[in-house]
């Protein structure tokens, strides 16, 4: 189906600068646009492509200004990348028809509870007292363990893992390989030094609208509840460590580790390969660099944080700068302890002449 610029720009609450009448039906990056799909333009590092694409439609952010001719239409808009979600999320749902069977090799328990409009594709084992709300999809190899409950509208995908008692809210997304419920890290060790297992009788909870990356981990409480609140994004290959928390709209890319009773605030950022040490809080709304290691709490709220310990952003990009110079500095060092050991030599000369 084609749209023209003028209704896409109606649909996004945009402003068009250009042809009105242009149609596109397709999608493409900036740098590899061609006749008949629109593109975006959101990272100032792409900026040189809104010149040469062949796109005949590019999302701009109204602050976007050329500085050149440009030969295709733009939208301008609030943020481009959200408008650009927007588009997308229409062409997903036409595209992407939600299934409503369930198939004769899934194995289900008696009394567990399956309502409306839900999919259970092959081979899924779903354990007594397990409950599936209405228009959840459970796709194969899929395992829903003992009374846990998959809410509205959920999507589990192939070889997930929800072990018993979890609860997953509406509208969630469990990507495959992903493993929710498995026994926390608790051990005790003795006199003799040996390690005894810790009973992990808690559950994982996971808000509406949370979506969880493949092969990712969260692990059940030792007691209580490990919780992930609404909004939650988590990406592929995370640890989360039992009694852990995580505030609404949080973000977590890929590697991250938390480890067990951190509590994350509202509306914080963890770029790829962070590290958050066991028992401390951070404040909403903060942001960590790549590799950060978080060691002690944060508690001053909207900060960005990079280095392992975290400190502040640009405290570490001084200290990034200086880590450069380092060879040098330690050539001028020695160079000087040279020079004063010389000059304490000829002060002695003189003194005996």
């Amino acid at each position: 189906m084609k749209f023209t610029a003028q209704q896409i720009a109606d649909y996004v609450k945009g402003i068009v600068v250009g042809n009105p009448n242009i149609t596109v039906d397709n999608f493409a990056k900036i740098e590899e646009g061609k006749p008949g799909t629109i593109t975006f333009l959101a990272n100032p590092k792409y900026t040189q492509y809104i010149y040469t694409t062949k796109a005949d439609i590019v999302l701009v952010n109204n602050t976007f200004e050329p500085t050149q001719p440009i030969n295709t239409t733009l939208i301008k808009v609030a943020d481009s990348y959200t408008a650009l979600a927007t588009l997308l999320k229409i062409v997903q749902s036409t595209k992407k028809q939600r299934k409503s069977t369930i198939d004769k090799t899934a194995v289900i328990a008696n009394d567990a509870t399956i309502e409306d409009n839900v999919y259970i594709g092959q081979f899924v084992v779903i354990e007594s007292g397990a409950k599936i709300c209405s228009n959840a999809q459970i796709y194969a190899h899929s395992f829903i363990g003992e009374n846990t409950v998959v809410g509205e509208y959920s999507t589990i995908y192939p070889h997930v893992t929800l072990y018993h008692d979890t609860e997953i809210g509406k509208r969630c997304i469990i990507h495959a390989g992903a493993v929710i419920g498995a026994d926390g890290f608790g051990f005790a060790h003795d006199e003799n030094g040996t390690y005894h297992k810790i009973p992990q009788i808690g559950n994982v909870k996971l808000g509406d609208d949370v979506e969880v990356g493949a092969n990712t981990t969260i692990d059940r409480a030792t007691m209580g509840s490990t919780n992930i609140h609404n909004g939650v994004k988590i990406d592929n290959l995370v640890q989360i460590a039992h009694n852990v928390e995580i505030g609404k709209s949080s973000a977590l890319a890929a590697q991250v580790g938390i480890a067990g009773s951190a509590k994350i605030g509202e509306q914080c950022v963890f770029a790829g390969q962070v590290g958050v040490a066991g028992h401390i809080t951070i404040a909403n709304k903060s942001i960590f660099g790549a590799q950060t290691g978080v060691a002690s709490s944060i508690d001053k709220e909207n900060k960005i944080w990079q280095g392992s310990p975290a400190i502040p952003v640009n405290t570490f990009r001084r200290v990034s700068v200086v880590k450069k110079q380092l060879p040098d500095l330690l050539q001028q060092h020695q160079k000087l302890l040279k020079d004063v050991e010389q000059l304490k030599n000829d002060k002695i000369i003189l003194e005996k002449k």
